[in-house]
């Protein structure tokens, strides 16, 4: 008997993790899941853990704020971490013991994802760059602020954010259905922003 590859969804969804299809991929599934898995294995302060969710706010937030992204490109920095509703949040220290194998399960889910919301399957390279500029200097404030980091430490791993301050963004941990129900919302929100933009067009 070959061992299972598919996860079943909250939506009933079975999602094939070896060949996953966007027919499998729901956004409700998506913010349930971003919103219980914890960043940083769950060494952060607060009552609450930080979830991706909230992390994935706060990137798509300073994203914006940085690059005046159009909003496909803003709902792919909301989405950067998408495929972890799935296969969770590996900390870096962890993905340099196991290797690279992950990336090419984490990279079909990502294709998933976004074809399934009308994205390209591959991220171009320079948005790719801006999103994970994003995604650093949202992991300074994270590593600073929550997770007992020293500025000095932060800016060795993580540099320096330039323009960006920490009254700027959602950086304390939120219970796991308000972050929920703000991804979800954030993500509507775009998606109105990109069929007002192709009515435009």
């Amino acid at each position: 008997m070959s061992a299972r590859a598919w996860q079943r969804m909250l939506s009933g969804r079975r999602l094939d993790l070896l060949d996953p299809s966007p027919l499998d991929v729901e956004l409700s599934d998506i913010a349930h899941g971003l919103a219980r898995v914890a960043r940083w294995n769950g060494q952060t302060e607060g009552d609450h853990a930080f979830s991706v969710a909230q992390h994935s706010l706060v990137v798509e937030e300073i994203f914006r704020r940085q690059y005046d992204g159009s909003a496909e490109e803003c709902q792919m920095a909301l989405l950067h971490d998408a495929p972890e509703y799935v296969i969770g949040d590996m900390i870096s220290p962890f993905k340099a013991v196991v290797g690279g194998g992950y990336k090419v399960v984490e990279k079909r889910l990502e294709g998933a994802i976004h074809l399934r919301f009308g994205l390209p399957s591959t991220m171009p390279a320079e948005l790719k760059r801006r999103i994970k500029k994003a995604d650093q200097i949202a992991a300074y404030f994270e590593a600073t602020v929550l997770a007992g980091f020293s500025l000095e430490e932060a800016k060795k791993f993580f540099g320096q954010p330039r323009g960006i301050t920490r009254e700027m963004i959602l950086i304390d941990p939120l219970p796991a259905i308000e972050a929920q129900k703000l991804f979800a919302e954030r993500f509507e929100a775009i998606e109105a922003e990109r069929l007002s933009a192709r009515a435009v067009s």
